[in-house]
């Protein structure tokens, strides 16, 4: 799969280009171009690390929805054995921008859930880029209920820039759906650990991220509404993003200052995208880690904890 570079990336690619036709050299002519190869690699590294180090916020929200970062399904594919995939909200429809099912992590049996955006054209328009209708979170919550009967722990990927706004959508209960996931969610009596992988969008988001451990890929962003619609309306001026970014504090850094997150996964440097395979070996390695620690947990601990998490976000100082 080819790589698709944002403008801040333009001078690392430029440079990955100049290795690669190198190397096409070398092939051809049978000249040793190993040591300039070296050289460059140097560089790339370099600024590589000078980049990534630096990233605005919206950058960082750029980052977050590039088209070749790994969707749940690909740290299902790299993360998850055994997975089976389970359908339908028992009411409506199946609500294909959330996918979930059970599996096994490291041999532990949980049910993992996560939006999917969609690679291609087509698959994008199936997915509704990630945002999900009433009948999405209510397959969720189906699958959260019977996770809760079996006593398997549960996993949740967010990556959405929201909830769909349609007038369907809206027809159907689209706040009741996700009102209905929050509370429902406060009362599992499992432990619950969610993932901001990539756009973590407003409720769209929380309806799947109301967990015992909150956790963030490094590049991710989190916020009540994206720079886009915070720019509309504070702004009034579309080309605010910057702005409109900063005064919303997106990043994983902010929110683990703020106490809305708790721990910050890190990813390959570059992003996930360049290296999917590492990035889900980290955060496998993190999963396990808490899914550790909250399976000794008993189920009247995980409700009292995780609400008092929730409630206690946002102190206000008078």
């Amino acid at each position: 799969m080819a790589i698709t570079s944002l403008d801040f990336e333009e001078p690392i690619a430029i440079l990955e280009s100049q290795i690669e036709q190198l190397r096409e050299s070398s092939r051809e002519t049978g000249v040793d171009t190993s040591g300039e190869i070296a050289k460059i690699h140097k560089k790339v590294n370099r600024l590589r690390q000078e980049t990534f180090s630096n990233l605005t916020r919206w950058q960082r929200t750029r980052l977050a929805r590039h088209p070749n970062r790994p969707y749940t399904l690909d740290y299902i594919g790299y993360i998850v054995t055994d997975f089976v995939e389970l359908h339908g909200d028992r009411h409506f429809a199946d609500g294909v921008s959330i996918v979930g099912g059970f599996g096994r992590i490291d041999g532990r049996k949980v049910m993992i859930l996560g939006n999917q955006k969609g690679r291609t054209t087509k698959e994008r328009q199936l997915r509704n880029f990630g945002m999900a209708q009433p009948e999405g979170y209510r397959k969720a919550l189906r699958l959260m209920k019977l996770a809760e009967k079996f006593n398997v722990p549960v996993v949740t990927f967010l990556d959405t820039p929201g909830a769909y706004p349609g007038v369907g959508a809206e027809e159907r209960g689209q706040s009741e759906a996700i009102a209905r996931n929050l509370l429902e969610m406060s009362k599992l009596t499992v432990p619950l650990v969610a993932t901001v992988i990539g756009e973590g969008g407003s409720g769209g988001a929380l309806a799947m991220g109301v967990g015992n451990r909150v956790l963030m890929m490094e590049h991710s962003v989190y916020s009540v509404i994206s720079p886009e619609g915070c720019a509309a309306i504070l702004w009034k001026d579309c080309n605010a993003l910057a702005e409109a970014a900063d005064a919303l504090q997106v990043t994983a850094e902010d929110l683990l200052r703020h106490k809305i997150i708790d721990e910050i996964v890190k990813e390959p440097i570059g992003g996930a995208h360049r290296d999917p395979a590492m990035a889900a070996s980290i955060l496998r390695r993190a999963l396990r880690r808490h899914l550790d620690e909250l399976t000794a947990w008993s189920p009247e601990g995980l409700v009292r904890q995780r609400r008092q998490k929730f409630r206690d976000m946002g102190p206000v100082a008078e």
